[in-house]
C-alpha cells in the first residue's frame, strides 16, 4: 500500500497532490531559474530567459545571454545582450518579446531574437530610472507599467499606438509600494497599490483610499496580490498570513482565508480547478504549496481561436502544419492558407543563398493568383532586406497600381512609379508621384522626365496654374509656348500693385504674342497698355481714382465729371463705334442731370442710334418735360411707343391712325383710361371700326 501513496502530499485536510514530470524540458541549464530574468508566454507560448543579467562586467564573454525556448524547453534563438541594463521582459498577445530596460527603453523582439523596433516611456523615467516593470494585457492591446525611482507610475496602454500617461501622485509615498498590478474596469486602464495596510488606486486623474468590502480589520499589512488572467479576479496577501479573494472591481469578496504561513509568497496565482471548475488561488512558497478557493460560480475563459493557433505556427515557420490544419477544417482561403502562405512568402524573400529570379519565380509559383495575397506586402518585406530588385520583380505580379506605386517611390525607383501611376489612370496617384518627383530631381532633370510623359505633365501644368505659377513660367519656356507665356504674363499684371510693374508684364505679354502671331491679342494687350498709361494721368491731373477701370468705365466717369473733351480723346484714340459711344455718354448725362448738355448733344450732329433711346433715359430718370423734346424726332415706325412713353397719348394716337396699325391702335388703347382719355379711345374706336370696314 505505501508503494501507491508514497508520492501523494497533504493538501489541507482532506485533500491530497502529487507531482508527476508530464515531459522532459529539453534545456540542459546551469543557473538555477531564480538567478534569471524569466518570461513564459501564456497558452504554451516561448520562454524567455537573461542569463548573468545582475553582472556588471564589460567583458564579452560575461555578458548577458538572452535565450529564447519552445514550451518544451527547446533552445529557438539565442544572442548576448549588449544593451542596458534589463528590469523586467515580458511577451505580446502576438508573442513578440518586450525587454523592459532601467532608462525606460523598451527593446522589441521576435521569438527568433530578431529585433524589430523599441520605443522610451518617457523622459521622467528615463531621468528616475526604472524599479519595477510589468507587461499587461487588455482590450486595447499589450501594455507596460513602470514604477520610477520617484515612486511615480507611467503607463502605455498599448505599444502599438503609443500614448504615455503619467498616473497621480500618491501622497506622502517615500519608498516603493509592497505589491501593486495593473487593472483594467471599464476600459479604463488603473493601477492598484498597497503601503502598509493602505490600497490605493490610481486612475487617470485621482489617487483614492480603498478598502476591499468583508476585509478583517486585523488583516495586517499588505505583502502580495495576485490578478486573474482576465483582470476580473484579485487576492490578496498580508503580514497576518490572512488572504482576501474577491472581484478586482472591489465591490464583491468571495472568500478569506488565513494561512499559518506569514512570510511573503513566491508566488500567487489565480487557477481553475479541474473538475469543478471552481475559481483558486495557488499561493507557493520555497517548501509549500496552498491551493485556496470556495466560491460556486463557474468563469468561462477564453481559449485560444483557431487564428492564435495558426498564427503560432506561423510564427514558429512551421507553414505545412499550419496549411494542412487550415485544409483539415475547410477555412477560407483569405482566413487561413492565403495568410500562411503570404508570411511563408515573406520568410523566403529573406534567404540569401538563391538569386532574385529564382526567389520571385518560387513565390509566384506557390502563390500564383490566391485570393487575398499581396505582392506588394512581399515586396516590401524584400526590400527592408535590402533586396530592391527582388522587391521591384515581385511588384510586377502585384495587380493594383495603388499598391505598387507607394513602394515603388519609397525604393526611389520614381520614374518606374510615374508610369505606373499613369498606367492605372488614377489622377491623384499620378499628382502624389510627380510632387514626389519635384522633390526628389532637379529642376531640369524633373521637366525633362515630364516632357517625356504628356499625361503627366498636362496635370503638372494643372497644379502650377494654382499653386506654382513661376513654375508654370518655365514650363512654358522650355516648350517655346509663347501663346501659354503671353497669357501667364497677362494674369501676372494683376498682381502687380504697382502701374510700372503691370504694364511691364504687359509689355512682356505683347512681345509674347506677337511671337506667337496672335494678332488679335497682341492688339488688346497693346490698347490695354495704353489705357493704363491714360488712367494713370487722369488720376494725377484730377486726383480721381481711374485705374483698373474697364475702357467704357473710363469714358463713362469723364463724362460724368464733365471732362467731355478728354472722353472724346478716349472715343477717337480707341476708336470707339460710334453706336457704343453714343450709348455710354446719352447714358451719363441723364445719370448727371446734365439736360442742357444732353439737347446739345442730340444736336450736334445725326444719332446713330436714334432718337428712341433719349426717350427712353429721360422717362428712366422720371424727366418727362426732357422726354417730349426728342419724341418728334423719333423715326415714324418707333413714333407712337415715344409718345406712350411721354404720356402723349393723343398724338400717340394719331401716329397709329396715320399708320393704320391695328396693332399699335389696340397699344394705345390698352394705356387709356375712362375717365381721362375718353376722347382718345373714342377716335381710336372709330379709325379701327373704318379699317375693318375695308
Amino acid at each position: 500500500m505505501d508503494c501507491y501513496t508514497a508520492n501523494w502530499n497533504p493538501l489541507g485536510e482532506e485533500a491530497f497532490y502529487r507531482r508527476f514530470e508530464l515531459y522532459t524540458m529539453e534545456w540542459s541549464l546551469k543557473e538555477d531559474l531564480r538567478d534569471c530574468l524569466v518570461a513564459a508566454a501564456p497558452y504554451g507560448g516561448p520562454i524567455a530567459l537573461m542569463k548573468n543579467n545582475v553582472r556588471k562586467e564589460k567583458s564579452p564573454s560575461t555578458r548577458p545571454l538572452l535565450e529564447i525556448y519552445s514550451a518544451s524547453g527547446l533552445l529557438l534563438a539565442s544572442i548576448p545582450w549588449k544593451s542596458g541594463q534589463l528590469v523586467q521582459l515580458g511577451w505580446t498577445a502576438s508573442e513578440d518579446l518586450l525587454c523592459i530596460q532601467d532608462d525606460g527603453t523598451v527593446l522589441i523582439y521576435n521569438l527568433f531574437c530578431e529585433f524589430k523596433r523599441h520605443f522610451s516611456m518617457g523622459n521622467e523615467v528615463l531621468q528616475n530610472h526604472v524599479l519595477e516593470a510589468k507587461v499587461f494585457h487588455t482590450e486595447y492591446g499589450t501594455g507596460v507599467a513602470i514604477l520610477t525611482g520617484a515612486h511615480r507610475f507611467s503607463l502605455a496602454t498599448n505599444i502599438d499606438d503609443l500614448k504615455l500617461r503619467r498616473m497621480p501622485e500618491v501622497p506622502g509615498l517615500q519608498k516603493p509600494p509592497s505589491c501593486w498590478a495593473v487593472l483594467s474596469q471599464d476600459r479604463v486602464t488603473i493601477v492598484l497599490l498597497a503601503v502598509g495596510q493602505e490600497l490605493y488606486l490610481l486612475d487617470n486623474t485621482s489617487c483614492s483610499v480603498v478598502t476591499p468590502p468583508g476585509m478583517s480589520p486585523s488583516a495586517g499589512a499588505y505583502l502580495h496580490m495576485a490578478v486573474s488572467f482576465n483582470y476580473r479576479c484579485l487576492a490578496l496577501f498580508t503580514d497576518t498570513g490572512y488572504i482576501w479573494m474577491g472581484l478586482a472591481t472591489l465591490k464583491e469578496k468571495f472568500c478569506e482565508f488565513t494561512s499559518s504561513v506569514r512570510s511573503p509568497p513566491k508566488q500567487m496565482v489565480w487557477c481553475l480547478r479541474p473538475r469543478s471548475r471552481q475559481r483558486a488561488v495557488v499561493v507557493a512558497w520555497d517548501r509549500q504549496l496552498m491551493v485556496v478557493g470556495n466560491s460556486t460560480e463557474c468563469i468561462q475563459y477564453k481559449r485560444l481561436t483557431i487564428e492564435v493557433l495558426l498564427d503560432r505556427l506561423v510564427l514558429r515557420r512551421l507553414y505545412p502544419l499550419a496549411i494542412r490544419i487550415c485544409e483539415y477544417l475547410r477555412l477560407s482561403e483569405i482566413q487561413g492558407v492565403s495568410r500562411i502562405l503570404a508570411h511563408w512568402a515573406c520568410y523566403k524573400v529573406q534567404q540569401k543563398d538563391k538569386s532574385d529570379e529564382e526567389v520571385a519565380h518560387a513565390i509566384n509559383q506557390k502563390l500564383g493568383d490566391t485570393p487575398g495575397i499581396s505582392y506588394s506586402e512581399i515586396a516590401a518585406r524584400a526590400y527592408d532586406c535590402g533586396r530592391t530588385e527582388l522587391a521591384i520583380k515581385l511588384l510586377e505580379y502585384e495587380p493594383r497600381s495603388g499598391e505598387q506605386v507607394p513602394l515603388l517611390l519609397k525604393m526611389k525607383r520614381s520614374k518606374l512609379a510615374l508610369g505606373k501611376a499613369i498606367e492605372s489612370g488614377d489622377t491623384d496617384l499620378v499628382y502624389t508621384v510627380v510632387l514626389h518627383l519635384k522633390n526628389e530631381l532637379n529642376r531640369g532633370t524633373f521637366f525633362m522626365t515630364l516632357q517625356n510623359q504628356p499625361v503627366a505633365l498636362s496635370l503638372y501644368r494643372q497644379f502650377c496654374k494654382h499653386q506654382e505659377r513661376e513654375t508654370l513660367k518655365d514650363l512654358y519656356n522650355q516648350d517655346d509656348n509663347h501663346q501659354e507665356l503671353g497669357n501667364f504674363h497677362v494674369h501676372s499684371s494683376y498682381s502687380e500693385k504697382r502701374i510700372e510693374g503691370r504694364v511691364g508684364a504687359l509689355q512682356n505679354a505683347l512681345d509674347e504674342y506677337y511671337k506667337a502671331k496672335n494678332e488679335f491679342a497682341a492688339k488688346a494687350t497693346e490698347d490695354q497698355i495704353k489705357l493704363l498709361r491714360l488712367q494713370r494721368h487722369l488720376q494725377e491731373d484730377f486726383d480721381k481714382p481711374y485705374l483698373d477701370l474697364s475702357l467704357h468705365d473710363t469714358v463713362s466717369n469723364l463724362i460724368l465729371d464733365g471732362h467731355h473733351k478728354r472722353a472724346e480723346q478716349l472715343y477717337r484714340e480707341f476708336k470707339i463705334p460710334d453706336k457704343r459711344y453714343w450709348w455710354l455718354k446719352i447714358s451719363a448725362l441723364a445719370n448727371r442731370g446734365d439736360w442742357e448738355e444732353l439737347e446739345k448733344f442730340s444736336k450736334s450732329k445725326k444719332s446713330p442710334i436714334g432718337y428712341l433711346p433719349f426717350v427712353e433715359i429721360s422717362v428712366k430718370h422720371h424727366n418727362r418735360y426732357e422726354a417730349k423734346k426728342y419724341a418728334p424726332r423719333v423715326t415714324p415706325e418707333q413714333r407712337v411707343k415715344a409718345f406712350v412713353l411721354v404720356g402723349d397719348l393723343d398724338q400717340a394716337a394719331d401716329a397709329a391712325i396715320e399708320h393704320k396699325n391695328e396693332t399699335e391702335m389696340n397699344f394705345v388703347l390698352s394705356k387709356c383710361t375712362a375717365s381721362t382719355d375718353a376722347a382718345v379711345a373714342e377716335k381710336l374706336n372709330r379709325a379701327r371700326a373704318q379699317l375693318l370696314k375695308k
